[in-house]
C-alpha cells in the first residue's frame, strides 16, 4: 500500500497516521509440544512452516532488499504464532484438525531419528490419529477455525 503524492501546493502533513496493517482474514499458528529440546522445537517450527508455506505459496511476498542493495530471500507476508501445548493438548489439536478436515503440516517424535525426507515418510505412514506421536502442528486457515482447533494451547514462552 503506497500513500498518496501530495498536491505541490499542499501543505506537508507530518503527522500522518502510519500506514495501518493488512487485516487477514486466516491465522497462520505453529502449534509445538512443550517438552521438546530447544533444538528440536526450533527443528519443528521449521519444517511445519514450510509445510504451511508448501500448502500456500500465495503468502509469500516479494524479496527483501537491503540499505545496500543486496536482495535476500522473500518471507510469509501474513504473521504468524506459535502456540505450545503438553501431549494431551496436542492429541486434541490433531484430533480436532481432522475432524474438520484442516490440511495440517504434522511432524511426529520418530522424525527425529531419522535423516532425510524418504525416511521421514517412511516413519510417518507406519502411525495413524491414533498412535501418531504428534510434537507440531502447523495450520493456516479462517481465524476463528484455528482458534477452535488450537483451544487449549498457549503462546510459546
Amino acid at each position: 500500500m503506497t500513500a498518496a503524492t501530495p498536491a505541490p501546493d499542499a501543505p506537508a502533513n507530518n503527522d500522518a497516521a502510519p500506514e495501518r496493517a493488512p487485516v487477514f482474514d486466516t491465522k497462520i499458528a505453529l502449534v509445538i509440544r512443550e517438552d521438546l529440546a530447544v533444538w528440536q522445537k526450533l527443528n519443528v517450527t521449521a519444517f511445519l512452516m514450510s509445510g504451511v508455506v508448501g500448502a500456500n505459496p500465495e503468502i509469500i511476498g516479494a524479496p527483501y532488499r537491503d540499505a545496500a542493495g543486496h536482495v535476500h530471500s522473500s518471507l510469509s507476508v501474513q504473521p504468524v504464532i506459535v502456540l505450545a501445548a503438553d501431549t494431551a493438548t496436542m492429541a486434541n489439536i490433531h484430533r480436532r484438525s481432522l475432524e474438520r478436515g484442516v490440511a495440517t503440516a504434522l511432524y511426529i517424535e520418530e522424525m527425529f531419528s531419522t535423516g532425510h525426507d524418504a525416511a521421514n515418510r517412511a516413519v510417518f505412514a507406519e502411525y495413524g490419529p491414533d498412535t501418531a506421536r504428534v510434537v507440531g502442528l502447523g495450520l493456516r486457515a479462517e481465524r476463528r477455525v484455528v482458534d477452535r482447533i488450537t483451544k487449549g494451547a498457549r503462546m510459546h514462552p
